[in-house]
């Protein structure tokens, strides 16, 4: 298992379009006891009087998406627990839930740039590796990133601005945090991937948190 220089994400924004506008939730679908819009961020917030019993994200209602980049810029509180979902799809009978990919963020970057799928195979590939997934068996571990997961998080600024950057293209996805690879998926579980689905991001379950988003581009790839 070699520990190579984790690699750079090219910075060109050409192609990108905004999917957030910087006043308004246009667009989007969730639930404002948890979502808002301030000072040209778009905020979830869990305080005191709206303890979460279960995970809410808000939906861009923009397409589902297959093969795309997204650009976004994210900063955290320190308790705080979010993450960018992709290719998702929406849980019956159950109010702005989602099931698939995500790209986890939090707080005290513990977790911060791992691939992890909700509601689903959980843990896909931890912040430093570059990983294969095969139906049954457990994710297949190809090689470390960057010199690993405590390496890669002097990368992150904690209770800074950090920008997100994913690359998903066929069953390959790779999660970039400022400019650097944090994940590497290649999904060859035919029966448990999906290739397509909703994008939304997450305030999770847990203490009084809030996460702050701007800047959000997507570029479609096919």
């Amino acid at each position: 298992m070699s520990c190579a220089t984790a690699p750079k994400t090219p910075q060109a924004e050409k192609g990108y379009q905004a999917i957030f506008d910087g006043k308004t939730l246009r667009g989007w679908e969730y639930d404002t006891t948890y979502w808002h819009v301030r000072d040209g961020v778009m905020v979830g917030e869990v305080t005191p009087a709206t303890i979460l019993k279960r995970n809410t994200f808000i939906i861009w209602r923009g397409g589902q998406p297959r093969d795309f980049e997204l650009l976004v810029d994210y900063r955290i509180s320190a308790l705080g627990n979010s993450g960018i979902n992709y290719r998702s799809e929406e849980v019956p009978d159950l109010p702005y839930a989602l099931k698939g990919y995500q790209a986890d963020l939090d707080g005290r970057n513990r977790y911060a740039g791992q691939n992890y799928e909700e509601r689903g195979r959980k843990f896909l590939a931890l912040r430093g590796q570059r990983v294969r997934l095969v139906e049954g068996q457990p994710p297949q571990v190809l090689d470390s990133l960057g010199g690993g997961r405590a390496a890669l998080q002097q990368h992150i600024k904690a209770g800074d601005w950090n920008q997100v950057h994913l690359v998903v293209k066929g069953n390959h996805m790779q999660h970039y945090i400022n400019d650097v690879l944090m994940a590497d998926v290649t999904d060859d579980d035919t029966a448990n991937r999906k290739m397509s689905g909703w994008i939304g991001v997450q305030v999770h379950v847990g203490p009084p948190m809030k996460i702050e988003y701007k800047n959000f581009k997507i570029k479609m790839l096919d």
